[in-house]
């Protein structure tokens, strides 16, 4: 599961996928190259969101790396 404190690096290893999402979101990250050392939480309110905008696309990062039914 995906939490606010999950450092950018252990995201980005574990859910490649997420790059696209977090590009969408305004925060760019190792695998896009601009290295962002920290947590989800540090590099989003570095960019100025709000508890609640963290909270929602956790939220939506969590739905989309669920794995897809075959």
């Amino acid at each position: 599961m995906i939490t606010p404190a999950i450092l950018i690096e252990d995201l980005v290893s574990r859910h490649p996928q997420s790059v696209r999402y977090l590009l969408q979101q305004g925060i760019r990250c190792i695998a896009c190259g601009d290295p962002i050392w920290g947590t989800l939480e540090g590099a989003a309110r570095d960019r100025g969101f709000t508890d609640k905008e963290i909270e929602r696309f956790v939220d939506e990062l969590n739905l989309l790396m669920q794995p897809k039914d075959k």
